[in-house]
């Protein structure tokens, strides 16, 4: 009997590898002889660099780069086990953990060390990079990072803008011909989840600019901002990206790297799949466990559960798909034909503190208890 464990992290308490053991863990207790196929997921966000790390036997790399603020810091990235491919978290470099609410101001922060991160996969040597737009503290259009990839931008004077998007406003001109030679050689692939466009009612600025500081004032500027960027851009490049689906990402990341690099825009859990050999991995598998730590209606649109069940069942028709989730929240009924089960891990009455200390067990626990179900029903 071949068990296949895909789950994603349980934010706040383990990551996605923790999580697969924990239900391995809990299944073996019930089936010792079974063959286990441990897979870590992600869906591009947060965990995605750790989940590709462990199921690639890849390693993890630091460099030194400037956060949102242009302050050194040390960042981090995966290099899977092809060596060929690099991961990246773009908030690793700027992302919300840089700001507090003193000084939040999506208007002078920067995605500058992003594009370092990136330089410095590309030095390295690799062919190709994943990005993982999310939990960004910017709104900058991906400015920042062309700026840290070689492209001008230049006020009327012929200045290099300052960093920020409240900058933008003053661009004038767009260089690309100091653009870092090597990037031509590397395929960028974007993770992400989202489909907003660059501005608008649904840009960046507007739907994203508020969870990162901007006032209803920001907000205005920031969006005036990326919309003369984008008309720039077009007029100085031959095109932009703005309206493409998932420009928006990551304060309008999206569309720097769509700009700026051969990149393109895929569904993260989508990449992730890719990149573990899903399909070959849960070829024969009589059971698959996935998870996550909320499990809701939104599990629907591309989050990482609803992704491995997919994938598993066109790879292996009608095998049953159990998940697991730390709690189950309103619209699950929409999933009824995704999933075979989904079982709630806490177990007894505790806070929340206590939850994060006893997920492991709980989760074994669950499994154990999801397991001694088939066991009974298979005799």
């Amino acid at each position: 009997m071949k068990f296949v464990i895909a789950p994603d992290s349980f934010k706040g308490s383990l990551t996605a590898k923790e999580a697969a053991v924990a239900m391995a863990t809990g299944i073996r207790r019930v089936f010792p002889h079974a063959d286990y196929q441990l897979v870590p997921m992600a869906d591009g966000g947060e965990g995605t660099v750790q989940a590709l790390v462990d199921a690639t036997g890849g390693q993890t790399i630091q460099a030194t780069v400037h956060d949102p603020f242009d302050r050194p810091a040390v960042a981090s990235y995966g290099l899977l086990g092809d060596g060929k491919t690099a991961v990246i978290e773009m908030a690793a470099a700027s992302g919300l953990q840089f700001v507090n609410d003193q000084n939040r101001n999506p208007l002078v922060t920067s995605t500058y060390g992003t594009g370092e991160l990136i330089l410095d996969a590309i030095s390295r040597g690799v062919k190709q990079i994943i990005i993982g737009l999310g939990g960004s503290a910017t709104v900058d259009g991906g400015a920042g990072m062309a700026q840290a990839l070689g492209v001008k931008l230049l006020d009327a004077a012929g200045d290099e803008l300052p960093h920020g998007g409240g900058a933008l406003g003053r661009l004038a001109r767009v260089d690309t011909s100091k653009l870092a030679p090597g990037l031509s050689r590397v395929k960028i692939l974007l993770a992400s989840d989202v489909t907003n466009p660059l501005t608008g009612e649904q840009g960046a600025a507007r739907v994203f600019g508020p969870q990162k500081g901007a006032t209803p004032e920001m907000v205005a500027t920031l969006d005036k901002n990326l919309g003369h960027f984008s008309a720039v851009v077009k007029r100085d490049c031959g095109f932009s990206p703005a309206n493409v689906a998932g420009a928006g990402a990551a304060g309008g990341l999206g569309f720097g790297l769509l700009a700026f690099t051969a990149a393109e825009i895929h569904q993260g859990v989508d990449l992730v799949l890719r990149f573990t050999d899903f399909a070959r991995q849960v070829a024969g598998a009589d059971f698959v466990f996935t998870g996550e730590g909320q499990i809701d209606f939104q599990t629907q649109f591309g989050k990482t559960p609803l992704g491995v069940s997919r994938l598993a069942r066109r790879v292996v028709p009608g095998v049953p798909v159990i998940a697991l989730a730390g709690s189950i929240g309103q619209g699950v009924a929409a999933l009824n034909d995704d999933f075979t089960a989904i079982f709630a891990t806490p177990t007894g009455a505790k806070g929340l503190s206590q939850a994060i200390v006893d997920a492991s067990e709980d989760i074994a626990q669950t499994a154990e208890s999801a397991a001694r179900l088939i066991k009974g029903c298979r005799k």
